[in-house]
């Protein structure tokens, strides 16, 4: 089994910088370079976000609201996903997290993906 863990959140004043990071354990090993990643969010009162997407040959796509404030990287030697974020605006506020699978001609998919716990964002105005 895979297991994904978030790190990072936490409370930042409007305007501010965070650095999300995910480490991926378990059953995944030298494949992890073949998995697509991706950084989700979920606000109270509004539906989940696909945020950030980087395949496995670090092509990215983003979130229309998100472009040029964040950063989706992968380093795959040591198995982790990072989310940097910009220029936090309070409507970022949200629990991350992050996934693992899913085909990349469809960045969207919900499918197949493995989940982590989350990590919450809190961006005050």
């Amino acid at each position: 089994q895979v297991h994904l863990v978030e790190s990072g959140g936490g409370l930042v004043q409007s305007g501010g910088s965070l650095r999300l990071a995910c480490a991926a354990t378990g059953d995944i090993g030298s494949a992890f370079r073949f998995e697509s990643l991706a950084w989700h969010r979920q606000a109270p009162g509004k539906q989940r976000e696909l945020v950030a997407h980087i395949s496995k040959e670090s092509r990215t796509n983003y979130l229309d609201s998100v472009k040029g404030r964040f950063t989706i990287s992968r380093d795959n030697a040591k198995k982790m996903v990072y989310l940097q974020m910009n220029g936090l605006k309070p409507e970022d506020t949200a629990i991350y997290y992050c996934t693992l699978g899913g085909p990349d001609k469809d960045w969207k998919s919900l499918v197949g993906l493995t989940w982590g716990q989350g990590t919450q964002v809190t961006v005050s105005s």
